[in-house]
């Protein structure tokens, strides 16, 4: 996953993947492949009849968020930033987790059969909804501005599809050309987004300059890759839900930060520099831990 990564950020290097083109990929990737995606792993999916993961699911993932968003926005004592813009990004940046691109292959590695992937899928309508609400909140230090037309979206839309399609009946009913399709159009999301990740990266690198760097980094990986995991890891242990939302939460307390956040502190007046900083800080320390905190959650929590 890091390779591919690495290769967007290559081949924007070399200018086979403009940044006018980010645009179109990204919608394409949002409007089409990541909904054939959706409706690839939730379509049939008898983890999506359970009304638990349909409501646990959400509040869980909007929970996790703001939990992280909270304790970031104490961490002023660990990063040593002032400046209120970046002190609010670092928050919103370290307080969300890499909740698709990078779990949804772990995932679909991990546990085969698509019940997980599916509750995963449910898990980040709540994710969504947090960042899309308090996470522009406190990015733009504002109560307004909430993107709430971000989070009525395509892959929204493909889940609500898919869970009315199975409850009604007609999931198995569907000709097999047309699932083979869907099939072939997922399986293209998670390797474009990949790309576009890296490509993204790239553009930003050389706003990677600060004497506060190296402290913001330890700040994060502190927070997201030391204490989040094991508040996660808690939760997925005592929290009375289903098996498949137990493998998410685990799943999600060994991801780094999120890179998307880099591209919002542009977009809505934050501090790119510090969004990198985290990114890269934590993502550069997850090559070591995401394989540990999977292995110590799976045994801790029995499954």
């Amino acid at each position: 996953m890091f390779g591919i990564v690495g290769i967007g950020l290559l081949i924007r290097k070399l200018d086979w993947l403009t940044e006018e083109a980010d645009h179109s990929l990204l919608r394409v990737n949002i409007n089409l492949l990541m909904p054939a995606l959706i409706l690839d792993a939730a379509l049939g999916n008898p983890a999506l009849s359970r009304p638990g993961n349909l409501l646990m699911a959400p509040l869980v993932g909007f929970g996790t968020i703001l939990l992280g968003m909270v304790l970031a926005s104490f961490a002023g004592g660990l990063h040593g930033l002032t400046d209120p813009r970046a002190r609010r990004t670092f928050a919103f940046s370290t307080g969300i987790y890499n909740y698709a691109y990078l779990a949804l292959p772990l995932a679909l590695l991990l546990f085969p059969g698509g019940d997980t992937v599916g509750v995963l899928f449910v898990h980040n309508v709540g994710v969504e909804t947090a960042l899309w609400t308090v996470g522009v909140m406190l990015l733009t230090g504002r109560g307004t501005g909430i993107g709430w037309r971000q989070i009525l979206n395509a892959p929204l839309v493909a889940i609500v599809l898919a869970v009315l399609l199975n409850l009604l009946g007609v999931s198995s009913h569907l000709p097999q050309p047309l699932l083979t399709a869907i099939h072939w159009l997922g399986q293209c999301a998670i390797p474009m987004a990949l790309i576009l990740i890296g490509a993204v990266i790239a553009d930003h690198l050389a706003e990677f300059h600060s004497d506060w760097g190296f402290r913001v980094m330890s700040a994060a990986v502190f927070l997201r890759i030391i204490l989040l995991p094991l508040l996660f890891l808690l939760l997925a242990k005592f929290l009375p839900v289903s098996l498949e939302l137990k493998r998410v939460i685990v799943l999600q307390a060994a991801m780094p930060a999120a890179v998307f956040p880099i591209v919002m502190a542009k977009h809505y007046e934050g501090d790119p520099p510090t969004a990198l900083r985290v990114v890269i800080g934590t993502s550069v320390a997850s090559l070591i831990t995401i394989p540990l905190w999977i292995r110590l959650g799976l045994l801790w929590t029995g499954i």
